[in-house]
């Protein structure tokens, strides 16, 4: 419940008006004030609750020195939030007695200069308290609110993260058991300097129980998951101390992220959620300084590195990507390779990031023939980039490269732009329409008649050398191989015989296959 401290009473006009001024027990000003009460009795005490302040012209106060003592002690047991006496009717200042055991006891003890309205100090407190409630139930709304509809939508740690940010008005990083950062959302001062050496900073804010405040740090920190088997935490910009507001929405939104977690087929799917926004960001601009800051907070430095796109694309239709991109990721664990690793469209794509001194080859190669030992995989490897500028470049080549590999190719598992030739150049050009338009032109009436001209005409280019190997190759004799091409001759209007023609065909066939694959 909100309430106000005794500091922030002080500030009030009417305290202010009436010449407040703290006498004793200022480490005690953050008390909280629950309610003021107007008394003048010295047993007064026994009555109060924690968190009451009290207001007093002292005329009912005892004599002596002792007997202030022990008022001051009395007050100090009850919890009392603080003592305000107003100067004139009784004493013109305030007995060095009193004075100094409310210090002993750190109770504020508050001297009023000025004549004022106990009942209008009580009024504007009372009403302050009660405003300063009910906002804190508009929020707790609020939060609610939030929460519920996100539940609702079902919302990753994207959208949860976005809401903590927006309500808590405050930086936010959602880090894993590792301490490396899966994702964050800045607040209004500048974020690299609170991400600055994170690892190292969060290893060492360490709070008891689930959810605890490092004041050092001004970290707010709860823990995502059981003690013994947490998988990350929460960590809220927090310089000076979290109201219970804060606490709240931080504990909601890592139960939030919690029943995420508990919903997802995965355990690791978030560590690959970061690395699918991440991947994709590099593609869609390589230069974000974000994206690259957060690249090298998940552990995968790209900076003074030589950097690989590679694109393993398993060739069991029915196999299941996720199966590979594990095997993806315990791979380059293994082999101590910094990786991003996410599926996009049923391929896995990769983002390798070697040592300058490394041999670039040899690390896909070792990494590509541990993972053909346990799936049928094609690999596609681009060409290395020393530039972060350059990234997109490799993993676009590794896509091109894999969705130029022919579907029945066995001969080996990685494949490079050298390995792909008029395939490769055809996959880059895939989404031209004049590339589709002029395979419509060539082979559209092969396809519309049937028949197996079309098939005829494959064979053909595919055995250029030899036209029995071609009708073999369709297990039909070689009469009625002869008698399908000269009906594609005729269909199309021109000399199969003729070699622009072949090539012509050879072309359209390929870009045919290649366009089928990447449907």
């Amino acid at each position: 419940m909100a309430y106000l401290t005794v500091a922030q009473v002080l500030e009030m006009p009417v305290l202010r008006g009436a010449g407040a001024e703290v006498l004793a027990g200022a480490t005690g000003l953050d008390r909280e004030v629950r309610w003021v009460h107007a008394a003048e009795l010295a047993d007064i005490a026994p009555l109060l609750r924690g968190g009451d302040l009290l207001l007093s012209t002292g005329i009912a106060l005892p004599e002596t020195a002792d007997e202030l003592r022990d008022f001051a002690a009395s007050l100090g047991e009850s919890e009392a939030a603080g003592l305000v006496i107003e100067l004139g009717r009784r004493w013109k200042q305030l007995p060095s007695a009193l004075v100094e055991a409310c210090e002993a006891v750190a109770l504020p003890l508050v001297a009023l200069h000025r004549e004022v309205r106990f009942a209008a100090i009580t009024q504007a407190v009372g009403e302050r308290i009660v405003d300063e409630q009910l906002q804190e139930l508009r929020e707790t709304h609020r939060v609610h609110e939030t929460f519920t509809e996100l539940s609702i939508a079902e919302a990753g740690p994207r959208e949860i993260l976005e809401a903590v940010q927006r309500l808590a008005g405050t930086a936010v990083v959602l880090e894993s058991e590792q301490h490396q950062v899966l994702d964050y959302r800045s607040g209004p001062a500048d974020i690299a300097e609170f991400l600055a050496d994170w690892t190292t900073r969060s290893r060492g804010v360490q709070v008891d129980g689930r959810t605890g405040w490092d004041e050092r740090a001004g970290w707010l920190v709860t823990r995502l998951g059981k003690r013994d088997r947490g998988w990350g935490r929460l960590v809220v910009q927090a310089p000076t101390r979290p109201s219970q507001r804060l606490v709240a929405l931080t504990e909601r939104a890592a139960a939030a992220l919690a029943m995420h977690r508990l919903h997802d087929r995965h355990r690791d799917s978030l560590v690959r959620r970061v690395h699918h926004e991440l991947l994709l960001g590099l593609l869609a601009d390589p230069t974000d300084p974000d994206v690259l800051r957060r690249c090298e907070l998940s552990g995968v430095p790209l900076a003074k590195r030589q950097l690989i796109g590679i694109t393993v694309r398993p060739r069991n239709q029915v196999a299941d990507p996720q199966d590979v991109l594990a095997s993806v990721v315990h791979t380059a664990y293994d082999l101590k390779v910094p990786a991003l690793v996410c599926e996009i469209d049923r391929d896995v794509r990769v983002l390798l990031s070697c040592a300058p001194s490394a041999n670039p080859d040899r690390v896909v190669d070792n990494l590509a023939a541990r993972i053909a030992r346990r799936h049928p995989v094609a690999i596609g490897a681009g060409r290395p980039a020393t530039k972060t500028g350059d990234v997109d470049r490799t993993l676009k080549e590794a896509q091109q490269v894999a969705e130029s590999v022919r579907a029945d190719a066995s001969d080996r598992v990685v494949h490079r732009l050298e390995d792909v030739h008029l395939r490769g150049l055809l996959t880059l050009l895939g989404d031209d329409d004049r590339l589709r338009l002029f395979v419509a032109r060539e082979l559209d009436p092969l396809k519309e008649h049937g028949g197996g001209l079309l098939d005829a005409v494959r064979a053909l280019v595919r055995h250029p050398a030899s036209k029995s190997d071609a009708a073999a190759s369709l297990h039909v004799s070689r009469p009625v191989f002869y008698d399908r091409l000269a009906k594609a001759q005729r269909l199309l209007g021109v000399n199969l015989d003729d070699p622009d023609i072949r090539v012509s065909l050879h072309v359209a066939l390929l870009a045919d296959e290649l366009q089928a694959q990447i449907r």
